[in-house]
């Protein structure tokens, strides 16, 4: 075993729930030793894919899979520039894999070799949506009977998407009104609170929609309804106006799923601007600066509230709630949820119960991955339309 090394680094591509992931498998020379790691960047996979096998294997192939940290310092500066999403979900997916490898030959569940448990299982929160507060109502209330505690509350998806009527000639687009959007937000939370009281915490996803005046705005205006956080209330170009919210009213602010880039979040949090940081950890390079992020965050008083939405594999989903388990700053768990495909093409998903997510015991992340089904669901890189944000005038806008 003092000889183990990096034999292969493959990527596998599979879209069980029509969502393209990306899996990179990192082989070792001892026989049935290979770690799994998420580089799921789902509207680039196929530029992911080429980064991992084209540009990190040769460079991998050959070094000893347990020198966690030294493969993730060169792999991020081997090609000079660095902190873009497209290298740093590669050098994830490989980073992720070899902390699973090291989990195996260690014969312990990722978590022990984090520091061991702070708690037993990770509280998560779902997505309730509705085409009005009426039916967003029935949706929250059929979370709350299966148990869940957290739940993110919209209409109509991002930006609110009621009836808009583009200007004759506008380009095709997922368009939205922002002044409508705008106004609906505090009907929503004094409907749900009016209803459903303050047992629950809610959550409402901004994501980025509104200009930054705006979103003070909002911000002042939810503040009676105790939301448990407000989520991407502004663009990363823009992370300056979180100072200007700060010191109008006391709804917390969660922020990061865009974050690439240490200079994007650092002074946000060194500054007590947000209260959540809401990175993709793949997003960022792992695991590896995932947890000295947390521990960063410790620091401040500021929580984790891990990005974990459909286009993240069950790989990734499993990193995410290691972390959280091992984490004391840990403060909510985003989840999408796991179909009957994806648990057959990886078995040994996280699995939810009474609104907490909870991880097997075996060695390194405790998720693998069955090939041949995952080759019966091939990815389609299509164009997402919903990234194609519009204002009625045409204008294309962030989504």
């Amino acid at each position: 075993m003092s000889e183990l090394t990096i034999r292969d680094v493959r990527v596998i591509l599979t879209a069980p729930q029509g969502i393209d992931l990306v899996v990179v498998k990192v082989e070792t020379s001892e026989p049935g030793l290979y770690g799994l790691g998420c580089a799921t960047f789902t509207q680039r996979a196929l530029a992911v894919k080429t980064a991992v096998e084209e540009y990190l294997r040769p460079y991998l192939i050959g070094k000893d899979p347990r020198r966690i940290e030294d493969i993730w310092q060169s792999s991020m500066v081997n090609s000079y520039w660095r902190n873009g999403p497209v290298l740093s979900n590669a050098v994830s997916g490989v980073d992720m894999a070899l902390w699973d490898i090291k989990g195996k030959l260690a014969n312990m569940p990722l978590y022990q070799l984090l520091g061991g448990k702070c708690r037993e299982a990770a509280a998560v929160y779902r997505h309730a949506d509705g085409r009005d507060v009426h039916e967003l109502e029935e949706h929250v209330i059929e979370f709350m009977e299966q148990g869940y505690h957290y739940i993110r509350c919209q209409l109509g998806g991002y930006g609110g998407r009621f009836a808009v009527q583009p200007l004759a000639g506008a380009l095709p687009g997922a368009y939205y009104d922002p002044d409508v959007y705008a106004r609906s937000i505090p009907t929503i939370f004094e409907h749900i609170r009016k209803k459903l009281g303050f047992e629950i915490e809610l959550m409402h996803d901004i994501h980025e929609r509104v200009t930054p005046i705006e979103a003070v705005r909002i911000a002042k205006q939810v503040e009676p309804y105790r939301l448990f956080f407000l989520e991407d209330a502004l663009p990363p170009e823009q992370i300056e106006w979180f100072e200007m919210i700060r010191h109008q009213c006391t709804t917390p602010i969660a922020m990061g799923e865009l974050f690439n880039n240490p200079l994007e979040w650092k002074l946000l949090i060194t500054n007590r601007l947000i209260d959540f940081i809401r990175v993709h950890p793949s997003q960022i390079g792992g695991i590896t600066p995932a947890k000295k992020l947390t521990t960063f965050c410790e620091i401040f008083g500021v929580r984790t509230a891990w990005h974990g939405p459909g286009d993240v594999s069950p790989v990734g989903h499993a990193a995410n709630v290691h972390l959280d388990l091992s984490s004391v700053n840990f403060g909510i768990q985003e989840w999408s949820g796991i179909s009957e495909q994806l648990q057959e093409v990886f078995p040994g998903c996280p699995q939810v119960k009474d609104g907490h997510v909870y991880i097997n015991d075996k060695p390194g992340l405790g998720v693998d991955l069955d090939e041949e089904k995952a080759a019966q669901y091939p990815c389609k890189h299509g164009v997402p339309m919903w990234t194609q944000a519009r204002w009625p005038d045409g204008t294309a806008v962030r989504p």
